[in-house]
């Protein structure tokens, strides 16, 4: 439920007056004094627009008492409008009867509340005027009562490993409110708590005059830093209250994925439509952001009269049950979470994606000095030769053997583009398998003319490079040049033509691994966040594609050769073969240089693409191999 500022309300309302005094002239034109329609008409358009004192001049009643009456309704409803048709009028002798429609909007983000209500008019003076009592404001309403709004918020519930296990732990918030009931001046008190917080006051009043007297009403939350900030100035305002609660917001591993949860910001009250309306807290980012509304579900709402002197119940006029909050459950595994976090750990920036490869679910994202969901999964690192997974499986594609003879050479020109492999020592000339397990850059540009641009391509597209694939967080599928001639081609062979992020190589290594290329999972429930809240993104659009098995195959032996005699081998682990391929590249953005180490590749049904800030081709694996050797099964 929100309270929308009055100035507005009352010149939108205005408005729909104006709109209605257009058809007065005619109905003037119709019936004179004698008749009661004028009187329906000034009441109900006084009081829709908030000039209670002209609603006040067609009722027979004390006119200060009506003008109050009128304006505590809309204020005990927390009403952002009112707005009234005309369901007919009947007239017998110096009595009539006439029956209204309202629509009473209690707020941006809760319900529009309907009923029907009666006018009894009769001849004052010779003039009609409304009979004056409660029921003229809703027939239920009787002396001594009034109107109020309770709310029930629901707590935010908790983000979820792949065991039902929580991403995070329970923190401290602070949470100011009154019991109206208590409070002697709520608009000097509103007033003070506005300046201190930065809240509309109108809000804030709105909220406490609109709830039964004898409920807590939160106004305000904080945390823990920000309460001992202003304290003081907090419990220096008369009627203010405080409780403690603990929801289980403080982020775990992966705390950037899993994502911050804030108190309400004036800034985030205003979004969302009020004060605590939609729970008291807010996700800042990650999936606490992206599945707001399914976290914090819709306040529980219900139209009530209360007798006015003990502020009991009498009776219930309307309920909105609102919708039911859920956890949100990811695939992310703890325990693989947390030997990622110990591999990646150390002076440079690193990240780590582990995937299983037979689902495409994310098992871990770990980083160090990087950023979980804008480097890990979304970041467009060059590839270098760990594109030569798909790079060979093109080249396999177009019949090339791995057996075959291919120059690994210290430097190599191919259409005029120009390619260099440090290191190169002996004569003798290696095998495809060899050039491939050692990430020689050369080589696998000299093959260019073995494959055509389309044929590339078709390799790229089948292992998701460049697809339509999306978690509910952001995420980058992988991008590569235009493979338009001999030179262009060469590029992309050896990775140089070629952005991916970690996660896009992990589901690479996966797909060769379980011969079927999926997209990620991250969130199995509920599937997508809401569209307001998110961003919109679907878990995921792109459908699996079976690969060649036989050609699947034969880079699973490349890629074996990778660890067991190639630039890999630090990924060596105990347990089941490790197969991976690992490269050095050195990425030029903004004219600043940085040496990037990568290492691609599975053990068992975990595939992991690392990526490392070194000049050290091997830094990389190492951390996969750390990885894969902490991430054995428990026994």
């Amino acid at each position: 439920m929100s309270f929308r500022s009055f100035g507005v309300v009352r010149a939108r309302a205005v408005r729909a007056a104006l709109a209605l005094g257009l058809a007065a002239p005619l109905l003037t034109g119709c019936f004179e004094e004698s008749s009661p329609h004028d009187a329906v008409r000034d009441f109900l358009v006084g009081w829709q627009t908030g000039d209670y004192a002209a609603a006040a001049r067609r009722a027979d009643g004390d006119q200060a008492a009506v003008r109050k009456a009128l304006e505590d309704a809309r204020l005990q409803l927390d009403a952002a409008s009112i707005r009234f048709s005309l369901r007919g009028i009947s007239q017998d002798g110096d009595a009539a009867q006439a029956g209204y429609h309202a629509e009473v909007d209690l707020g941006e983000n809760n319900p529009l509340w309907q009923y029907d209500g009666n006018l009894p008019l009769h001849l004052v003076g010779g003039q009609w005027k409304v009979r004056w009592s409660p029921s003229v404001i809703h027939p239920d309403l009787h002396p001594g009562q009034r109107l109020a709004v309770a709310t029930v918020p629901k707590g935010r519930k908790p983000i979820l490993d792949r065991n039902g296990n929580p991403l995070q732990d329970e923190t401290v918030l602070h949470v100011a409110g009154v019991i109206p009931a208590k409070v002697k001046d709520p608009g000097r008190l509103c007033d003070q708590l506005s300046k201190i917080t930065g809240f509309a006051q109108d809000r804030l009043l709105s909220r406490i005059l609109s709830s039964p007297p004898q409920d807590f009403v939160p106004l305000a939350t904080f945390g823990r830093t920000k309460f001992a900030q202003i304290r003081s100035k907090l419990e220096a305002i008369r009627g203010l209250e405080f409780q403690i609660d603990n929801p289980p917001v403080a982020p775990k591993s992966p705390t950037q994925i899993v994502g911050v949860v804030t108190a309400i910001t004036p800034e985030a009250e205003q979004k969302l439509g009020g004060p605590q309306r939609a729970g008291d807290t807010l996700g800042r980012d990650g999936l606490q952001k992206a599945y707001q509304d399914q976290l914090t579900g819709s306040t529980e709402t219900r139209v009530v009269i209360l007798d006015d002197a003990t502020g009991r119940q009498v009776k219930e006029l309307k309920a909105w049950p609102g919708r039911e909050n859920s956890s949100v459950q990811t695939t992310i595994d703890s325990r693989l979470q947390s030997v990622g976090d110990a591999a990646v750990a150390g002076p440079r920036p690193a990240a780590l994606v582990a995937v299983q490869a037979s689902t495409g679910e994310v098992l871990a994202v770990s980083t160090t000095q990087l950023h979980q969901e804008n480097d890990a999964l979304a970041g467009k690192f060059a590839a270098g030769t760990a594109f030569s997974v798909i790079a060979a499986e093109g080249l396999l594609q177009s019949g090339l053997d791995p057996k075959q003879k291919v120059p690994c050479s210290a430097d190599r020109t191919v259409g005029g583009a120009r390619f260099q492999q440090p290191g190169v020592i002996g004569v003798t000339t290696p095998t495809f398998q060899t050039d491939f397990a050692q990430g020689c850059v050369t080589a696998l540009a000299s093959l260019a003319r073995r494959i055509s641009g389309q044929r590339l391509s078709d390799s790229a597209t089948q292992f998701g490079i460049g697809g339509d694939w999306r978690l509910p967080l952001k995420t980058f599928s992988g991008s590569m040049t235009a493979p338009n001639g001999d030179a262009a081609i060469a590029k992309i062979m050896a990775g140089q033509g070629a952005r991916v992020s970690p996660l896009a190589m992990a589901l690479v290594a996966a797909a060769v691994k379980s011969g079927t290329w999926r997209p990620p999972v991250l969130v199995t429930s509920p599937a997508a966040p809401d569209p307001v809240v998110g961003d919109g993104a679907p878990q995921a659009t792109a459908k699996p594609v079976t690969l060649d098995p036989a050609i699947i195959a034969k880079l699973r032996t490349l890629m074996r050769a990778g660890v067991t005699s190639g630039a890999a081998s630090a990924a060596s682990a105990p347990g089941d073969p490790v197969y991976g391929v690992a490269a050095e590249v050195t990425q030029t953005e903004k004219k600043e240089r940085t040496k990037l180490s990568w290492f691609v590749g599975w053990q068992g049904d975990v595939a992991v693409a690392a990526l490392a800030e070194s000049g050290d081709t091997a830094a990389a694996s190492a951390m996969a191999g750390s990885f894969f050797r902490d991430a054995q099964p428990q026994t």
